[in-house]
């Protein structure tokens, strides 16, 4: 049997576009005499639904396209496709998150996922109803396949394994080992730091528990806050990689089980920088054009932080599609200007400067004239963040660009971030960079060439907001802070010296804060987000 790994970039709902790719992959396995295409989970849906299963005719109408796909299917080929599909049980919840079998002539088959996911970012319970993986056995060209998809295969005991999620069993345990002669896994997996090394991880545990060759397909894109990074492959019986597709872009592998040979065994990068780079320069790509724009804006400070978003939006979008905005307010340094500039000329980005300094006055000349002067403070600051708020969120209106926010999650985590100020915009990039994943960063941009000024590197951090302020004034040495926040939000440990006892409480107290943040790309194996879910209102500071 020849089995391509069609490796999609899927559009939550737009299931005619995902039907059309499909089809497209389809013919191009074709043309490679495969007998069997094997696409993610939810790959005609896009992934993850959430609440759009809350509207049955979105559900009713991914299924007339399904039909229709089914139909057009070219003789002599079948695929096994991830779609939400209605729990025919009559029991639990409506939908199943399933692998549809489909080949032409043949009734369709349909095999639902048992583990549902329910930490981090996900929330599959809430609509999905689990199936039972002990079922999902079919024959195929003489051989016996065991359909999973993704979570399926992360329930190994903790001694064999340590990358699982806690669901009291493993359901490949209820499948006759002895019954299977190839194992696929169909998987909407988004990126993190660690997880590809997990899944080869679980992957492996897999194959050679059935002593049998396995097909993982994963999904590459963007969607919302999650970074697909595909990354597909297929392992031999002894769990030795012997297809390997690439990452974050849409491949297409075949695998001749007969040969035990691969059409493709990609290099992947190693680096983690260029691999990190590669994640959101996707993720933002695929944000952007999926919510229907092709612009985006900055506001460009002078700073490392704004400086590496510039690099990423031009990689993402192109340096055409990409206008810097630099905003001087009283407080801002001559040089602020100059290497703001320069990098957006070595970019070859639009550059605009707009003062806000007579707003700015003329905005506390107001406010005091009614509640009389104020020694200088927050408020004066936070005027300042609020104006040029205001006016990167007016060329938004004006010229149908989205802005991108720059802030990092160190700041986002103590609060070191204006609300309706720096806070705002229509996606945050670096949300899920600590300050000194920024800086190794922008090193590796400019590995090959300076394209951000050394100087910009090289300052101490400063909002810029007083005379001769920089971040130390009030927050920790970045070393300490991003340690802190580190242990704090993905580790989950109590504070243990003055530094995270200080951060943990700077991080409750700002919660509100982040309830009204921008998307926030997740890179971490714990970002702020969908997935992180504390409460505005509470005394807790364990």
């Amino acid at each position: 049997m020849r089995i391509a790994l069609a490796q999609m970039n899927a559009l939550l709902g737009d299931f005619e576009g995902n039907k059309n790719k499909i089809l497209d992959f389809v013919a191009r396995a074709r043309e490679r005499r495969c007998d069997l295409v094997v696409f993610p989970e939810a790959a005609l849906f896009g992934y993850h639904p959430v609440d759009l299963l809350e509207r049955p005719a979105v559900v009713a109408e991914q299924e007339r396209v399904l039909r229709e796909l089914h139909r057009q299917l070219p003789k002599g080929i079948g695929i096994l496709v991830g779609a939400i599909v209605r729990n025919s049980s009559g029991k639990g919840k409506g939908y199943w998150n399933a692998a549809v079998f489909l080949e032409k002539g043949a009734k369709p088959r349909i095999f639902p996922k048992t583990l549902l996911p329910t930490y981090d970012v996900f929330d599959e319970s809430r609509h999905i109803e689990p199936g039972d993986v002990s079922k999902n056995v079919f024959r195929f060209k003489g051989k016996r396949l065991l359909v999973t998809i993704c979570e399926d295969i992360w329930g190994w005991p903790r001694k064999d394994n340590p990358y699982f999620s806690t669901y009291g069993q493993n359901p490949l345990r209820k499948v006759k080992r002895s019954a299977v002669d190839l194992v696929v896994n169909l998987s909407a997996s988004p990126f993190t730091h660690s997880k590809m090394k997990n899944r080869l991880v679980v992957t492996k545990s897999t194959a050679t528990y059935f002593k049998t060759p396995m097909v993982y397909v994963n999904m590459v894109g963007g969607q919302d806050e999650l970074i697909f990074d595909g990354g597909s492959f297929a392992l031999d019986k002894k769990g030795k990689v012997i297809a390997q597709c690439v990452r974050f872009a849409e491949d297409l592998n075949v695998l001749d089980l007969k040969e035990g040979k691969a059409s493709g065994l990609n290099e992947l990068p190693g680096e983690p920088e260029e691999i990190l780079r590669s994640a959101l320069v996707l993720g933002i790509r695929d944000f952007v054009h999926k919510t229907g724009f092709t612009k985006v804006h900055l506001g460009l400070s002078g700073g490392i932080d704004s400086a590496l978003v510039a690099c990423l939006a031009a990689d993402a979008l192109g340096p055409m599609n990409v206008t810097a905005v630099y905003l001087p307010g009283p407080y801002s340094a001559d040089i602020s200007f100059k290497y703001s500039k320069r990098l957006a000329e070595n970019l070859g980005l639009r550059f605009v400067q707009i003062p806000i300094q007579r707003v700015y006055e003329q905005s506390l000349q107001e406010l005091e004239s009614v509640f009389g002067r104020m020694a200088f403070g927050i408020t004066q600051e936070n005027l300042q963040a609020r104006i040029r708020g205001m006016m990167l969120m007016a060329i938004s209106n004006r010229e149908g660009s989205m802005l991108l926010g720059t802030s990092n999650k160190s700041e986002f985590a103590v609060g070191y971030s204006t609300l309706y100020g720096d806070m705002i915009g229509g996606l945050m990039p670096i949300g899920d960079l600590l300050k000194t994943e920024v800086y190794a960063l922008s090193q590796h941009y400019n590995s090959q060439q300076e394209l951000i000024p050394k100087t910009i590197i090289a300052r101490p951090p400063s909002a810029e907001l007083r005379e001769n302020q920089t971040d130390q004034d009030s927050l920790p040495p970045y070393d300490q802070l991003d340690e802190a926040v580190r242990k704090l939000t993905v580790g989950f440990h109590s504070p243990e010296n003055s530094v995270e006892r200080r951060v943990l409480d700077l991080m409750l107290k700002s919660e509100f804060k982040r309830w009204q943040a921008p998307p926030v790309l997740k890179v971490s194996d714990h970002a702020f987000g969908r997935g992180r879910r504390f409460p505005v209102a509470h005394k807790a500071r364990l």
